[in-house]
């Protein structure tokens, strides 16, 4: 592949894919995506890891399409991360973490991502149980990753 997208690109689709999408707490689903974006890069990340993390909710988030991945023009590393990150509707979370840690920067992206779902701000807007529920599932998930 001769040409692939910039990342300023990147992030132009993700944030239009996602548009008018909100996270639990009624937010933009876009800042979770720019906070993982720039986790990703403060932890060292490579440009192809913060394209991932621009994306990496995309296709398990349904705005974009398997298709469209598999035929983007990103550098197939990204593309690699992104399906790694992208968790089956009934995937058991032993398979999906062995698969990120199988997939070669799939891990930091994947750190970036809990950081940010489990900033205390955003669980602060949720309900007790919806944030109980989430707290114990990053919790177990960084557990499996070896980030405890």
């Amino acid at each position: 592949m001769s040409q692939v997208l910039t990342l300023a690109e990147v992030e132009s689709i993700a944030r239009h894919a996602h548009s008018g999408q909100t996270d639990k707490s009624g937010r933009p689903y876009t800042e979770h995506l720019a906070a993982v974006a720039d986790g990703v890069a403060a932890r060292g990340g490579s440009d192809e890891q913060i394209a991932a993390g621009w994306l990496h909710d995309a296709v398990e988030d349904h705005v974009l399409s398997l298709e469209w991945l598999q035929t983007a023009p990103l550098a197939q590393s990204v593309k690699d991360m992104v399906l790694a990150l992208t968790r089956g509707e009934d995937e058991a979370l032993e398979s999906y973490t062995r698969r990120i840690l199988a997939t070669p920067g799939a891990l930091l992206v994947k750190e970036a991502d809990l950081a940010s779902n489990s900033d205390p701000a955003r669980l602060a807007a949720l309900d007790e149980e919806t944030r109980g529920r989430l707290t114990a599932k990053y919790a177990r998930t960084r557990t499996l990753l070896g980030l405890s």
